[in-house]
């Protein structure tokens, strides 16, 4: 089918892009921007130093990257509708683990849900059925999912904040789980009533004789594993995962470094969002029209130049700009990068494919902190980091181009 304007696409699809909305949004529950704000009640409930509270979470998350790509494959074998639910239940247990862990080792597991239900499995289930689901339109129904992460980006912290203050961290991520399994979940199953139907529109055109004629090589995740190019691209693309967590994990940091406010920082993490809301409404477009293969080249290229301006500037104003930089990265990401693994290695064993996608994300998110904790333990000024990560950036950027040279396009309307 051909490509739609976002209105008529949204109105026309809005019930399943609603669904890749609420999960990208239920997925914040496991996010570092979320995680990191139970940190102070966490440690003074544990005694743990900065550096202890960082090894937990490193340790949940690597053990999540590690188990990913196995849970994540079942996406191309299980109903949609089973998979969610089992996703969604997994998370309200890892809230209701973290809620009443009273040993470090509960800690331990309970992070290692929240990072592989919220951070691994929720947003693997929002973007990969966009992926699967849209051809024409994959670029616009990816952005439009995405808006949920932006959504809990901006609106979640700051609620937990307020939340924390009045009832306590435990009370709170009680409270998150059952949200989750009373309202979110039921919502979430309501708004895939037809999915049924639409599935069995994907299984019919994957059965068709010519699609794989017309679409090219339909790549199964073993091969995509010994494919040289693959590890090349991915060193690049994971770019902003191990710089972004590791940059949101240390901020107060780096704020107090700089001699920002706390609020100044945390305040303009609006703009962070706002920046990736309108680069992946106009990425969207763009990955429709000229394909994602074209863009994720240049995706790295506003990380480098915001960490350059933080690195070179210390004035207050600067943050704004820094963040907004990040933000025009993160949207090309989540929409370019998303939409590349169909259109190197096509749609039949996307899942599996984007599973070790996603536990390679959950691994440089989990090693981005730990990198630059030990950094600063070191005694290396943030400035020096900052070009340390912006150098990442650049490199990053060759490596993409290198992989991309001549890979195959799956760029056929179905």
């Amino acid at each position: 089918m051909p490509s739609e304007g976002y209105v008529r696409f949204a109105v026309g699809n809005r019930r399943f892009l609603a669904f890749g909305f609420l999960v990208a949004l239920a997925s914040s529950f496991g996010q570092t921007f979320f995680i990191g704000v139970f940190g102070p009640g966490l440690r003074a409930e544990f005694g743990l130093s900065h550096g202890d509270w960082g090894l937990v979470f490193m340790a949940g998350t690597l053990a999540s990257a590690m188990v990913l790509p196995w849970t994540g494959r079942l996406i191309d074998h299980l109903d949609l509708r089973v998979f969610t639910a089992v996703t969604f239940v997994g998370l309200a247990a890892a809230c209701f683990a973290t809620a009443t862990a009273g040993h470090i080792a509960v800690l331990v597991f309970a992070i290692f849900l929240l990072r592989h239900f919220g951070q691994g499995l929720m947003t693997h289930t929002a973007v990969t059925s966009m992926v699967r689901y849209f051809d024409a339109n994959r670029g616009k129904a990816i952005s439009l999912a995405s808006v949920g992460f932006s959504a809990g980006q901006t609106v979640l912290p700051f609620t937990a904040v307020a939340v924390i203050a009045a009832a306590g961290w435990r009370p709170t991520y009680a409270a998150i789980g059952a949200v989750l399994l009373v309202v979110v979940l039921p919502v979430a199953l309501w708004l895939l009533k037809d999915h049924g139907e639409r599935h069995q529109r994907h299984l019919d055109v994957l059965a068709r004789p010519a699609f794989d004629e017309a679409l090219g090589r339909q790549w199964t995740v073993g091969e995509v594993l010994r494919d040289p190019r693959f590890y090349v691209l991915l060193v690049g693309v994971e770019a902003p995962a191990f710089v972004g967590t590791a940059l949101f994990f240390h901020h107060l940091h780096l704020a107090d470094v700089k001699g920002w406010s706390h609020a100044w920082i945390t305040g303009n993490y609006v703009v962070h969002a706002a920046a990736i809301l309108a680069t992946m409404l106009v990425a969207g477009r763009l990955v429709d029209r000229i394909g994602a293969l074209r863009m994720v080249p240049l995706h790295l290229l506003p990380l480098g130049f915001g960490l350059i301006v933080v690195a070179t500037f210390d004035a207050a104003p600067w943050a704004s700009l820094y963040l907004f930089s990040m933000g025009v990265t993160m949207g090309l990401g989540f929409t370019s990068v998303a939409a590349i693994w169909a259109e190197m290695y096509g749609v039949r064993n996307i899942g599996a494919i984007k599973s070790v996608v996603s536990s390679a994300m959950v691994f440089a998110s989990a090693l981005g902190p730990l990198f630059m904790g030990v950094l600063i333990d070191a005694g290396i000024a943030m400035e020096t980091i900052c070009l340390i990560f912006a150098a990442y950036a650049v490199v990053g950027t060759g490596l993409i181009w290198a992989a991309l040279r001549g890979a195959p396009k799956h760029r056929v309307r179905i």
